[in-house]
């Protein structure tokens, strides 16, 4: 290392970001220490603080370090600190800055509401492409002007009121990648973003949560917790995920679906007609994954109706990779689906199926459908049966899952059992 130019030395340890490594090579030598300007990253952990070697606290030793670096580009912050403490570090570098990500650990902060806050502090770092923020607590507008590069915002454990949320995407005119997971307190969102691509959002709560987005360019959506979503521009959208494991989803209002390829609808209980109108809209959909264990429009917990085999693929002439778990199984097992199949019916491009199995009702239909399955899937090269603990105490379960066997030897070029 002494034999490299100074260049090469400052490039190799410019890629060193843990500051506990950082603040070591210091002490390796004055070429070593003189070095350390031209750090881009700076990375303090949960625990760099533990064991201090000195009386010295967190805030004065990340601003130290923060403010000996030419042009920090990335500052990741886990450890305690201060509002104070990142006002200072942040007055230093916040031109400079491209990234910032922060632990927070304000959510049950008394304070909250006062002024200034960690998040006004925030506002300092003008010039960010990516925030990242963990376990923070939203209950009044950040002082934050308009960021105009930002196009990362994630945001991880942290409680909303409403019009805060929309206050704060209001600032990122040009957010390409929206992510909240585990967020509370969200009743009602309303985002218009014009360059959003990616969106993950994950709302805690009675999931009765509502949820309007207008972003034309979105190619990615995934959302849990919302009963009434209404998407109208999503020609663009070619991965869709909506669950709700809380409450109930009521309402589903997409635009063009027809650069759809993958679709996942999970809850434990769905409107039927929010399920129709996903799977009519999803009609170009190649990989389906559905895990609804009920429907109904109210409290009462009602199964699947009968969906038509025959038809359900018609209508989903692209489907390549098929994910079925129990209510929706037993809806394409019905007496009357297979009972007049049209001789040129194929099934063109299924080419996986993962079947759940939870109950050993109707096991007659359900073998039909799985021999259907293989029969008209022409393309098909795996089936994958998961059986789940069967609820039933006489021998109908132990026979049944006997036919599985039979069914699984007789084909097992392409079924197996989990």
């Amino acid at each position: 290392m002494d034999a490299l130019p100074d260049a090469i030395l400052q490039c190799i340890l410019s890629q060193i970001t843990n500051a506990r490594d950082v603040s070591s090579c210091n002490c390796v030598s004055k070429r070593w220490k003189d070095s350390t300007p031209y750090v881009r990253t700076l990375y303090f952990p949960r625990s760099s603080f533990d064991s201090p070697s000195s009386s010295e606290g967190a805030d004065n030793v990340i601003e130290r370090m923060v403010s000996r670096v030419v042009k920090l580009e990335e500052l990741i912050v886990y450890c305690p600190f201060s509002p104070n403490g990142l006002a200072s570090w942040l007055s230093l570098v916040g031109d400079s800055l491209l990234q910032l990500e922060l632990r927070m650990d304000n959510l049950n902060d008394n304070q909250g509401s006062e002024s200034p806050s960690k998040l006004d502090y925030v506002g300092f770092a003008k010039n960010l492409e990516s925030l990242k923020l963990w376990g923070v607590l939203m209950v009044r507008t950040p002082n934050w002007d308009v960021f105009p590069n930002l196009k990362n915002l994630e945001i991880v454990g942290a409680k909303f009121e409403d019009h805060v949320l929309s206050a704060v995407l209001h600032t990122c005119p040009v957010l390409t990648r929206l992510l909240l997971l585990g967020c509370e307190g969200v009743r009602s969102l309303s985002i218009e973003l014009p360059c959003l691509e990616q969106c993950k959002l994950d709302f805690y709560g009675m999931g009765n949560s509502s949820l309007t987005l207008t972003s034309p360019k979105i190619e990615s959506l995934e959302v849990q917790g919302c009963s009434w979503i209404r998407v109208p521009k999503t020609k663009h959208l070619r991965k869709l995920s909506v669950s709700n494991t809380a409450g109930r989803v009521y309402m589903v209002d997409f635009g063009n679906l027809s650069a759809l390829e993958f679709l996942c609808m999970r809850g434990v209980q769905w409107c039927w007609d929010a399920i129709c109108k996903m799977l009519k809209l999803a009609s170009e959909v190649k990989h389906l994954f559905m895990k609804v264990e009920f429907t109904g429009d109210y409290d009462a917990l009602q199964p699947f109706p009968e969906i038509d085999f025959v038809d359900f693929f018609n209508s989903h002439q692209k489907l390549q990779k098929f994910d079925i778990h129990g209510a929706m199984f037993a809806a394409l097992c019905q007496k009357n689906s297979l009972k007049h199949v049209d001789s040129g019916f194929v099934i063109p491009f299924l080419e996986e199926v993962v079947i759940t199995v939870r109950s050993p009702l109707n096991a007659e239909q359900k073998m039909s459908t799985l021999e259907s399955l293989l029969k008209y899937g022409k393309s098909l090269r795996s089936m994958v049966i998961k059986i789940l603990e069967m609820k039933s105490c006489h021998s109908s379960a132990d026979d049944f899952f006997d036919e599985i066997c039979r069914f699984r030897y007789m084909n097992h070029s392409i079924v197996r059992i989990e």
